[in-house]
């Protein structure tokens, strides 16, 4: 049986520790931490769900080398992951008036560095007032965690980067991973006519998220169709960006979002970093960054709550099992999202 995090003391708690870098498996770990100190504009959650993104798997890897710079050289100096959150409040701060003990939240706790000071593989998390809201009552908790992340990568690159409208020609590549399948439906929403880019097993899926038009890696290459597009969001940066840029409109805007399911990061950091070198010329090139707050999560919220968009979920692991989810991500072949139950 799985241990569940509700052991701890008065001032600790149990969370998923990271003891150093390397596999999974190896260095993350069920044990007990400190509970997280919450400030005057934050809000403590006691913790039901959260997700696995890239920087949970970059943070525990290790790799590339040069980000121990930032977080530890020989293990992160938060030892928590997970930044995507969602749960019940437990106490707030002094200047928060939006939400109160008790509220069914979501949100992240993510701090714009590569290790978030409150992580929410634990018991319980801190994150600021302003990056978290009311969950949508249609929504189960992981469900709510899962988005996080990925839904507002997908929606702020739709929405503000490219513009998105009725009409627009949008190629997504990586169609299937978490933020594809919120970009297949988020583009439509905004009515664009959506062609997606995923393997042999999941062309219906995409079909079943509304895209308009699919293309099997395994059997053609994208870049070297005759079709062009308005957009092309990159999740994957399996190609060469200037082969890529290929199939683009005169006018069109790419944008580069991986630093490599395919192959691990370093196999995709030099072409993200080549194609937004590219944006120097004559290439319109974009990279999007998550912007978590009130605005861009209500947003995110009414596609959620409207039906338009929903999550994909591949599999949702028990807390003691964290481990295995992270390792589950790092194979690169998941089907939307991967959740971790914290607690029931």
């Amino acid at each position: 049986m799985s241990p569940k995090p509700a052991g701890g003391g008065k001032d600790t708690m149990t969370a998923i520790v990271q003891h150093g870098y390397g596999p999974p498996e190896q260095v993350l770990k069920p044990g007990t931490v400190a509970r997280p100190a919450i400030g005057n504009d934050d809000v403590l959650i006691r913790v039901r769900a959260s997700s696995v993104n890239t920087p949970d798997w970059i943070t525990v890897t290790g790799v590339p080398y040069i980000i121990r710079l930032r977080s530890g050289l020989r293990r992160p100096s938060t030892p928590v992951r997970g930044t995507d959150v969602a749960g019940v409040v437990d106490a707030v701060g002094k200047n928060v008036a939006n939400l109160k003990v008790g509220d069914e939240v979501f949100g992240s706790s993510w701090d714009d560095t590569l290790d978030n000071k409150a992580g929410a593989f634990a018991a319980l998390s801190v994150a600021p007032a302003s990056q978290l809201m009311r969950k949508p009552a249609n929504l189960t908790f992981e469900e709510a965690a899962a988005s996080v992340m990925s839904g507002l990568v997908a929606l702020i690159a739709i929405r503000d980067v490219a513009a998105v409208g009725p009409g627009t020609k949008m190629l997504i590549n990586g169609a299937s991973g978490g933020v594809g399948t919120f970009a297949v439906q988020v583009a439509k929403a905004y009515g664009a006519e959506v062609t997606g880019v995923c393997s042999t097993r999941n062309l219906e899926l995409l079909r079943s998220l509304g895209a308009d038009h699919v293309i099997d890696y395994t059997k053609e290459n994208f870049t070297c169709g005759e079709k062009r597009y308005d957009v092309i969001l990159d999740n994957v940066m399996n190609h060469p960006a200037r082969a890529t840029v290929r199939v683009l409109a005169p006018t069109g805007v790419f944008i580069p979002n991986s630093v490599g399911n395919t192959g691990g990061l370093l196999a995709g950091l030099p072409r993200t970093v080549r194609a937004i070198l590219m944006g120097k010329g004559s290439t319109n090139v974009q990279p999007v960054k998550c912007v978590v707050d009130h605005d861009n999560l209500t947003a995110l919220a009414a596609l959620l709550q409207s039906g338009e968009v929903k999550v994909v979920m591949d599999r949702i692991y028990p807390f003691g099992e964290a481990a295995q989810a992270v390792s589950h991500m790092l194979e690169h072949h998941a089907r939307g999202k991967i959740a971790i139950t914290i607690s029931s």
